[in-house]
């Protein structure tokens, strides 16, 4: 049993009442007037125990943070929604102004082509007067070069007639493309019109909604936040805010957000309950629930005898150790009668990073260089399921990328020894 330092400069024995069957009843606090000495801030670090009232309700805590994780994650779920819907308003309406554009440019270019015309109407009945006025000169003429040179004069008009005939022609047959264009164009505006007044009531009241939810979640949020402790609230909120998350699942031996394995004696500390302790990676507070140790066993058993993912699946999900510049992440891939979709997730928090592509092809061609130096992994989660899921990836599904990922890992680390000491085989003297 442990001792902590209280005000009065003694060493009491404390019991750490857990709500695990393994940690047992023990003495009540000796000396009990004395008041407790609480730690700053800056004494929690990696691994390292909080004071005595930390311990007494610790576990509290705990499930207190589990909560206030959940409602952070979907307080920022709505938020991210919320703002997500004016975007969508938006493009729609990009696209309506683009079919604005089309429709005033048939119209404009209708209107060129009836002043055209007009310009050239008035021209061929300016170029008649002429004719009629040459063939009436031609009858007072004396001389044969006077008659020749109205002949001329006349034919020289009735040419210019011909083209400008031959202009008002090709308008005319412009014209009925133009017509055309107008009316697809105006049916066009019409059927967006409609579908961006629908996305606009749709888009008000699903924010009515969200709003209604956030302020629901955010009132459960600030009860919850009264009910942890400062300093380890603190220490959550500080890592949330880098991280996206503030607490990780302790399993295999593994921080399960950012997959570090840990010590023996962490990895024990956590199990015992009886502490708080954070991952010297990312930071996180650890936690360990002994629903999912049984699930340890079965996870070892999957890596021996892992699936193989289909090759032809229009469904995959792959893993890159780099993209762009962003570290780890999953790739989601789905086709779709012709068309594919890419997203893509932070391996560690399964936050969704950017918006879903969507690409005109199979995404093994159209998306063929991402495709390079990754690991393909299992998975068939539904094209409605991603979009349900938002801007986050469920736990348990981030759970199964990662122990596929793992099980990947060592079927890569099998092969390449394989054929390391192939290599090292055929090599020696004695197999020549």
């Amino acid at each position: 049993m442990g001792t902590v330092a209280v005000s009065g400069g003694k060493n009491v024995k404390a019991v750490v009442e857990t709500r695990h069957e393994s940690c047992q009843a023990a003495e009540a606090f000796a000396n009990s007037g004395l008041s407790l000495a609480f730690q700053r801030p800056e004494n929690i670090r990696s691994h390292a125990k909080i004071n005595l009232a930390s311990f007494l309700i610790m576990l509290p805590d705990i499930e207190n943070l589990l909560q206030l994780q959940e409602a952070d994650r979907e307080i920022r779920r709505l938020n991210d929604e919320v703002a997500a819907l004016p975007k969508r308003v938006a493009a729609i309406e990009q696209k309506l102004a683009g079919t604005k554009t089309v429709l005033e440019r048939a119209k404009a270019s209708i209107k060129t082509d009836e002043a055209a015309r007009r310009k050239y109407e008035t021209a061929i009945q300016d170029l008649q007067q002429k004719v009629s006025k040459y063939r009436d000169q031609s009858l007072d003429v004396k001389t044969n070069d006077q008659y020749k040179a109205l002949l001329h004069e006349i034919q020289f008009a009735e040419q210019d007639i011909r083209a400008n005939e031959d202009k008002i022609l090709e308008l005319m047959i412009n014209a009925e493309a133009r017509e055309k264009e107008v009316k697809a164009a105006e049916a066009e505006l019409k059927a967006e019109m409609t579908e961006i007044e629908q996305e606009k009531a749709d888009a008000r009241q699903r924010t009515a909604e969200d709003e209604k939810q956030l302020a629901e979640w955010n009132a459960k949020r600030e009860k919850l936040r009264v009910e942890v402790s400062p300093d380890l609230l603190r220490h959550y909120e500080r890592v949330m805010k880098f991280r996206g998350t503030g607490l990780s699942e302790v399993r295999d031996h593994k921080c399960m957000a950012c997959q570090m394995m840990l010590r023996p004696q962490t990895y024990n500390e956590v199990r015992s309950g009886q502490q708080i302790v954070t991952c010297d990676s990312c930071q996180r507070i650890l936690y360990f629930n002994p629903a999912n140790e049984a699930s340890i066993e079965r996870t070892n058993m999957t890596r021996k005898r892992r699936s193989r993912p289909k090759a032809d699946a229009d469904q995959a999900w792959y893993h890159r150790l780099h993209y762009g510049e962003h570290e780890e992440v999953f790739l989601a891939f789905v086709n779709h009668e012709g068309t594919s979709s890419r997203r893509i997730y932070d391996l560690h928090t399964g936050r969704k990073i950017g918006e879903t592509e969507l690409r005109d092809a199979d995404y093994r061609a159209t998306f063929a260089a991402d495709l390079e130096s990754a690991t393909r992994l299992n998975g068939n989660w539904s094209e409605t399921e991603l979009e349900e899921w938002g801007a986050e990836l469920p736990m348990m599904v981030l759970d199964a990328l990662h122990s596929d990922l793992a099980a990947a890992r060592v079927e890569s680390d099998a092969r390449t020894h394989a054929k390391s000491s192939e290599t090292v085989v055929s090599e020696h003297p004695a197999a020549s």
